[in-house]
């Protein structure tokens, strides 16, 4: 792998694209002066919802796609609403199907379908996504949602993607100018993401509708040894997060300032502006980092099982992860890495539910089920990778399948004062 040099550091080509993100968002955020457009002009003033907040809520879409979960006879065992289904089949009468597939298939509810293909040994890992805009700069808008994408076969632990596919929608409220600038800008910013990740863009579909949409479908072919399932948990485990929490609600407080003058008075109640811009960067800065190398150490550190952390929130992404497990396990959640200042924000603004664990999250991190004895060098070697700290935030106990709230949850501040983002990234 080539690397650099900076500062006394060695950097891997993930921490150059890293710490150019960084650069980017502390010097040259869009401007849409710069670009010939009105000041007034926002983003994220053509959608009202924002980012994975647009999801459907869990129970809701796995009750809606129901009829979905019957994979064909010989497509191997579904696992069906994310919850585990007994003894890994082959077919739904359990013989051995034609496709003969050492890997159960996986349809809805989890990150991606793992679906045998007729090529003996060869599976298809794919997932889409999209959603609306949720920060104000059209090219980072285009990483982020890039990253989100990619996000869901990482947390299969599959870090090469084949293709990607692009989904936009310009909005029909934009002038032709408008038009002509924001979407190139959100086409690149996708673009360099996937170029980050190894990948490229090679089709996809554009539309006109009411609200800005970007999205795409990441395709990965891959043998059983690349992909680690998200059944494994075992007693004993500990549960790793690779990104803090709070983002959604980073990115309404920082539009709160110059939209909603009532809830922007409550924010500075507790929060100087500056506080709320910096939380906002930092949110920014997180949701474009890929999360690729935390899928590579999931092979190296032996992890168990994972899924990334999006629009159901920690909590719900974590009970889909836990329904799925073959062993009887609880998930024990005893500490929240929030971005700093968001704690506090949420507690007047309790509608995220961001302690509950059901906010929102945008191109957020994994969270991974560790070896207790292998889960510090798995952080340690990640943050000498991405430049970024991760998290023991929980346990995995004797249980039911149920996520466990803990009764004396602890809140981390991200950053705190001796582990700060800024002493390598200056955001």
């Amino acid at each position: 792998m080539a690397s650099s040099t900076a500062g006394g550091l060695t950097l891997t080509p993930d921490r150059m694209n890293s710490d150019h993100n960084a650069v980017y968002i502390k010097t040259n955020l869009f401007d849409p002066i710069k670009y010939g457009l009105d000041a007034s002009f926002r983003l994220t003033n053509f959608t009202e919802l924002k980012g994975c907040g647009c999801k459907v809520p869990r129970d809701q879409l796995l009750k809606l796609l129901e009829n979905l979960n019957e994979a064909p006879a010989d497509r191997g065992n579904s696992h069906q609403n994310g919850q585990h289904n007994g003894a890994k089949q082959r077919g739904t009468n359990g013989e051995k199907s034609a496709y003969d597939s050492s890997l159960s298939a996986i349809g809805v509810g989890l990150d991606s379908c793992l679906i045998p293909l007729r090529h003996k040994g060869l599976y298809l890992v794919q997932t889409t996504d999209f959603f609306y805009p949720l920060v104000d700069d059209p090219y980072l808008m285009g990483k982020i949602t890039c990253a989100n994408v990619l996000s869901d076969i990482y947390a299969m632990g599959v870090t090469d993607c084949d293709n990607l596919l692009m989904i936009l929608a310009t909005s029909q409220k934009f002038t032709p100018k408008e038009r002509d600038i924001i979407m190139p800008l959100i086409i690149q910013g996708f673009k360099d993401c996937a170029a980050e990740a190894g990948t490229s863009v090679n089709g996809g579909q554009t539309v006109i509708n009411p609200w800005v949409t970007i999205g795409g479908t990441a395709s990965a072919v891959v043998r059983s040894e690349d992909v680690i399932m998200p059944e494994d948990a075992e007693i004993g485990d500990v549960l790793v997060l690779t990104k803090p929490l709070g983002t959604q609600i980073a990115v309404n407080a920082h539009q709160w300032l110059t939209t909603n003058p009532e809830r922007a008075e409550k924010v500075r109640a507790i929060v100087p502006d500056e506080s709320i811009r910096q939380a906002y960067r930092r949110a920014m800065y997180s949701m474009t980092r890929l999360n690729r190398n935390a899928a590579r150490l999931m092979h190296q550190f032996s992890a168990h099982a994972a899924t990334d952390v999006t629009g159901f929130g920690l909590f719900g992404h974590a009970e889909n992860l836990v329904r799925n497990q073959h062993n009887s396990v609880n998930f024990v959640i005893h500490n929240l890495p929030i971005i700093a200042n968001m704690a506090v924000v949420s507690r007047t603004f309790p509608g995220f539910g961001l302690l509950q664990g059901n906010s929102a999250e945008s191109s957020g991190g994994l969270l991974v089920c560790l070896p207790r004895d292998r889960a510090a060098g798995y952080i340690e070697e990640l943050r000498r990778l991405d430049g970024t700290p991760a998290w023991i935030i929980g346990t995995v106990e004797e249980g039911d399948r149920r996520v466990v709230w803990s009764e004396k949850m602890r809140v981390i501040e991200v950053p705190s004062g001796d582990e700060d983002l800024t002493a390598f990234c200056g955001i």
